[in-house]
């Protein structure tokens, strides 16, 4: 069922398209989803820009695969709407979307190109040229060799690329990937980066659910930050980074002085360095204290805060720390 919204939802969503200038491929606005009394996902927004790569960035059990799978019409809303790629009903542009669960599952028996044909069929490729296309995009991707081999005699790995290039294979407009790059190896986490690049410098919009920030920092022009199934910021990485001071590290030759007033309260020294937030005033004036003081500067960095440190602040200790634990799992799984 098509979810209704009223006129100032719509002038939410415009002003949000006007913000990007650029049509959106997702609007999406106080989506609510509970299960058994249970709020999974509780008044999530989120605007993503076409051609954009946009990461949901949270925890397990936070509500990332929930969210993708209302976005995707897999379930509907309890509250809410969303707007994908221009429809109000998702399964009216599904020919158009690419969907990678985190859950990996095919037929083990089919040919590695009839299963990419399938999934294709599955989004209404016909299934001919879905097998053309199967063989066509494993010989791209280094896979030749295994084309005709059934899915059950491939390593994890290349059954994951299987059915990533199935997800592929019908030239979506808009991909959603639900963890990627969970269980890959270092190699082939670095030839999804450089695919997933490569599918939004074609003007393809891609969205990735992860637990892991360096990939969100690295990949995503933009984030939604998700815990307890609440989206607490969602827009640029850099405006996220930019929510936390600068770090200044600095080493002094002078152990005290009168240019320690230029320090705020959260200066702290390990060993010769100091280390403290850059005050709201400046560089400047820190610099300026410390040489008319004599601090005497043996070494000094003003570091910009990265997106972990964002998040620890936006969605709290508790979040970051069940994120980190993912992470350390996802490491011993790999």
């Amino acid at each position: 069922m098509p979810m209704k919204m009223d006129l100032g939802n719509w002038q939410q969503a415009g002003n949000a398209s006007a913000r990007h200038g650029k049509a959106l491929a997702i609007e999406a606005r106080g989506l609510v989803k509970r299960f058994d009394g249970f709020t999974a996902v509780d008044g999530v927004d989120l605007t993503v820009p076409e051609g954009a790569i946009y990461g949901i960035l949270g925890p397990n059990g936070a509500g990332k695969t929930t969210t993708l799978r209302m976005l995707l019409g897999i379930i509907d809303p309890d509250a809410g709407y969303r707007r994908i790629l221009g429809a109000e009903r998702p399964h009216d542009v599904a020919h158009a979307t690419g969907y990678l669960p985190e859950e990996r599952g095919l037929y083990p028996a089919m040919k590695c190109y009839e299963a990419i044909a399938f999934v294709g069929a599955l989004r209404g490729l016909p299934l001919r040229e879905g097998q053309r296309r199967g063989r066509e995009l494993m010989e791209e991707h280094g896979l030749g060799a295994v084309v005709d081999r059934p899915i059950r005699h491939l390593s994890r790995g290349m059954a994951q690329q299987v059915q990533l290039l199935g997800t592929l294979v019908h030239k979506p407009r808009l991909v959603i990937f639900d963890e990627p790059f969970s269980g890959l190896d270092a190699i082939n986490q670095g030839r999804l980066e450089r695919m997933i690049r490569a599918l939004a410098a074609e003007g393809t919009t891609v969205i990735f659910s992860t637990h892991v920030i360096a990939h969100a920092e690295r990949m995503c022009d933009e984030v939604a930050i998700i815990a307890g199934g609440k989206v607490p910021f969602a827009g640029p990485v850099d405006v996220a980074r930019d929510m936390i001071r600068p770090q200044v590290r600095l080493e002094t030759r002078a152990s005290d002085g009168p240019w320690r007033a230029a320090f705020p309260a959260d200066a702290r020294r390990e060993g010769a360095m100091w280390h403290f937030s850059l005050p709201e005033s400046g560089a400047e004036p820190l610099l300026r204290a410390l040489i008319e003081g004599d601090a005497g500067i043996l070494s000094l960095s003003i570091e910009r805060g990265g997106l972990h440190e964002a998040f620890v602040a936006i969605a709290g200790e508790a979040a970051a720390k069940a994120l980190s634990a993912d992470d350390k799992d996802e490491g011993v799984r790999a």
